[in-house]
């Protein structure tokens, strides 16, 4: 099976442990054991209940407790309709797997995470791309999307909050996004691995599969939960397709690990402790960058209402990848470029780190472009 190189994890991979100041991180900055049991009102005395746990396979779905707990992050949804997996990117595999076929017709909007374009157009997919633009707010265009679900078509793919862009679709455009898929006969995946970082309220946002009958979700604890270790997530969807996931789940998961578990339960019984530390972090850290950017005659952006990160867009010639180079070799700073994500042209920024560390990235990053950016060099790829 041929695929497309991932770009953003490839740069991640090459880029991330050689930084001072990482403004790449997507996740709530990671919570320790140790935090985590505090913000679950237990002391070390916690850590007993694994002493005894015997190291063997897990429940093969996932345990009761937690499927329970995922369920009551829903509004319509039970045990029956949660199968747990190896992080959202391991719900997300399994979904396209189970669903895509070579011919199939599957509208993914850009930029969003690689899989939900690349999965399916490696299986054979016809790969429609529904390019969401700044005019619009980085939110879909609803006549667009509905020319392109034509009859048949198989899947459309979501993501919602928006990685990169922060944008956030509104429950009335979830229900309208719905009735597209309906007419044409269509799934609708929703990748929401973000969901709970929301700017206001309670940060969590309606779910795809709470409002439609073939709505798929699917979400993890890296993101909003802070506890991206774990590799621990899910889908939520349908019994009967689940029953179908279930047979290609087989192949390459068995169970997730007793502690991943263990601790994914706790978090989840939590979650509104959880939340609101992360609430705390994600809405004082975008408040810290849009007073940057107001700053910042370079850059300009459309300001996140979710999620950990944002599109920049930057005035100069030079390409993405050139620029973050350069910036990382000066500055000890990281950032994502767009291309890595389709995007040339915007940098990602991630806001959800430690305050200090946004801090201090964006003092160097203001230096930085003070002392004017690189002329683009032709070598640099």
């Amino acid at each position: 099976m041929d695929i497309e190189p991932f770009g953003v994890e490839i740069w991640m991979n090459e880029w991330e442990t050689k930084c001072e100041w990482n403004l790449a991180e997507t996740c709530v900055e990671s919570l320790t054991i140790d935090e985590l049991l505090k913000i679950c009102g237990k002391n070390h005395d916690g850590l007993s209940q694994i002493l005894d746990m015997k190291m063997t396979y897990g429940a093969i779905e996932g345990s009761d407790p937690l499927r329970s707990e995922i369920a009551a992050f829903y509004e319509k949804q039970s045990i029956e309709n949660i199968v747990v997996t190896h992080g959202t990117i391991g719900a997300n595999m399994l979904v396209h797997k189970t669903l895509v076929s070579r011919g199939d017709r599957v509208i993914s909007v850009v930029p969003t995470y690689q899989q939900h374009y690349s999965i399916p157009a490696s299986i054979g997919a016809d790969v429609q791309h529904l390019q969401l633009l700044e005019k619009d707010g980085f939110l879909p265009d609803l006549d667009t999307l509905r020319s392109m679900a034509t009859p048949g078509t198989k899947l459309i793919a979501i993501n919602n909050p928006n990685n990169p862009t922060g944008s956030l679709m509104d429950p009335t455009m979830l229900e309208e996004i719905a009735d597209i898929a309906r007419q044409a006969g269509a799934w609708v995946l929703c990748d929401e691995v973000y969901r709970g970082a929301d700017q206001h309220g309670d940060g969590i946002t309606k779910s795809m599969v709470d409002i439609y009958e073939k709505g798929i979700s699917t979400a993890s604890t890296s993101k909003a939960f802070s506890l991206a270790g774990l590799r621990l997530g899910w889908i939520a969807g349908p019994a009967d397709f689940l029953e179908q996931v279930a047979i290609h789940r087989d192949y390459d998961t068995i169970s997730v690990g007793l502690i991943d578990d263990h601790f994914a339960t706790m978090a989840l019984q939590n979650r509104d402790k959880v939340l609101q530390r992360s609430h705390q972090i994600t809405r004082g850290n975008l408040q810290m960058l849009s007073d940057w950017v107001d700053q910042q005659k370079e850059i300009s952006w459309i300001k996140p209402k979710s999620g950990t990160t944002a599109l920049l867009r930057y005035d100069s010639d030079i390409s993405s990848r050139e620029l973050c180079v350069d910036l990382l070799h000066k500055t000890g700073v990281l950032l994502m470029p767009g291309s890595a994500l389709s995007m040339e042209g915007y940098l990602r920024i991630g806001y959800a780190n430690s305050p200090s560390i946004l801090k201090e990235g964006l003092r160097r990053f203001s230096e930085y472009l003070a002392n004017a950016i690189p002329v683009a060099d032709p070598r640099v790829a």
